[in-house]
């Protein structure tokens, strides 16, 4: 596995997207959308796991109009600054973003075939936005990990053309459980639309970085269905 960074140039300027390559040299394209914590170390061991697995994974800085490179540690400091810096992101235009880097990421060499969006936190709701942009996005699966905007437009998943599995703890503060219901009330019956809640799960529950979050059982069970799902729908092999 190697690591390398390249410039998506977008209207107002230009981000990193940090990439891992597999160490076979090419793979499906996965984008990784972070967390409000940023490209931690969390973040990064994630995408190594991907890689790992054969994808060309690649990680956007959404706060590089704020704080670039900006990465935070996984406390309650961490969470303090991050919970600020989020205040101040543009959802839109981080948005637009994630869209840009994944048309970066599906036009490297290395990425063969199809692509395919996961994002934790402010990343579940950034790839369940992007994922609504329908066949524009070129999404083949996305996978959403406990996006607090997504209950908020369950209208969205009409223009979703790819399959999506959200991913939800059911006592999450920043989630609660009736707002988790609509989404899987929205998902009900939709073909290639799959809502796993782990019910004795806080938020960032996957997060083995973060011991204010992390719940190993529940980490453990989520991350089992989500790489489930990718061989179905975008395997590496």
């Amino acid at each position: 596995m190697s690591e390398r960074t390249q410039t998506v140039t977008v209207a107002d300027g230009g981000f990193d997207l940090r990439l891992w390559i597999p160490q076979r040299g090419s793979g499906p394209g996965l984008l990784l959308i972070p967390e409000i914590f940023g490209v931690s170390d969390y973040i990064r061991a994630v995408a190594a796991d991907l890689a790992e697995l054969g994808y060309v994974v690649g990680v956007p800085d959404l706060f590089w109009r704020l704080n670039p490179g900006w990465a935070a540690a996984h406390d309650e400091e961490g969470l303090r600054a991050s919970l600020e810096q989020v205040a101040d992101l543009d959802p839109g235009k981080a948005a637009d973003d994630c869209a840009a880097a994944l048309g970066a990421l599906a036009a490297r060499p290395e990425v063969t075939g199809r692509t395919g969006a996961l994002g934790f936190c402010l990343g579940g709701s950034l790839a369940y936005a992007v994922a609504a942009r329908g066949d524009e996005s070129g999404l083949s699966a996305v996978l959403s990990f406990y996006g607090s905007a997504v209950p908020d437009a369950p209208q969205l998943l009409d223009d979703i053309r790819c399959p999506i599995q959200f991913h939800f703890g059911g006592r999450d503060p920043y989630i609660p459980r009736d707002r988790v219901t609509i989404v899987e009330e929205a998902a009900a019956g939709r073909p290639g639309v799959e809502v796993h809640v782990q019910e004795e799960a806080g938020h960032a529950f996957h997060n083995f970085y973060a011991p204010m979050f992390h719940n190993p059982e529940a980490g453990r069970a989520a991350w089992a269905l989500a790489m489930d799902f990718l061989r179905r729908h975008l395997p590496a092999v």
